[in-house]
């Protein structure tokens, strides 16, 4: 099968399809195909570099580049690994996890410092907080596991990419639900924007 040359394949973490969707849209990157890997995987990060290497080699054929749009994300430099053992023309946002790429690294790094016990929400983590927090730590089941998991927690800060009350609010409920601290810190899209127009903007359209 020829390859896509002029065209590219982002992996990426279903979290942060909407945000890619998004951007592909305001910047007309019709050359930018997307493929998403289950966002659960969140809560199993040892899971994601096998999960990613499938996806690179159904798909490899078919596209000459590949961007992998998750940071390490608790994989331990396993999803580095797997891009190191696929081959050339793949590649993976840079940081240690979307938090991070979101706020931006200098600004992650201030939130860290000033609160070492802080607990980060985005938008898709606020819409999804029961889903995607409270099921998967089973604290719906045992409630007493919610001061096991959450107890060296001081804060939660709310990295919104969007201007959105709805999940505002939905932030806030969930610091008050673990007794934390509220923060809010809009970001937009932070370095996964400027990180993919960077990528992006000067390959062909298809």
């Amino acid at each position: 099968m020829r390859h896509k040359a002029d065209q590219i394949l982002v992996i990426a973490c279903g979290a942060l399809a909407r945000e890619i969707n998004d951007l592909k849209k305001t910047y007309g990157w019709e050359h930018l195909h997307l493929s998403c890997i289950d966002a659960g995987l969140h809560h199993r990060p040892a899971l994601i570099p096998d999960a990613l290497r499938k996806r690179i080699q159904k798909y490899r054929h078919q596209y000459q580049h590949i961007y992998i749009a998750y940071a390490d994300c608790g994989t331990q430099g396993g999803i580095d690994k797997v891009i190191e053992e696929e081959g050339a023309n793949i590649e993976r946002l840079p940081g240690a996890h979307c938090y991070q790429f979101f706020a931006g690294t200098e600004s992650f790094a201030e939130l860290a410092q000033q609160e070492p016990g802080t607990f980060y929400l985005t938008d898709f983590l606020a819409q999804h907080f029961h889903r995607f927090v409270i099921e998967p730590l089973k604290i719906d089941q045992h409630p007493e596991l919610e001061a096991m998991y959450f107890g060296n927690y001081k804060r939660l800060v709310f990295l919104s990419q969007t201007s959105n009350e709805k999940l505002l609010a939905s932030a806030k409920a969930a610091a008050v639900r673990l007794g934390l601290e509220f923060k809010h810190q809009h970001c937009g899209y932070g370095e996964l924007e400027t990180e993919l127009q960077i990528k992006f903007s000067g390959a062909v359209n298809g």
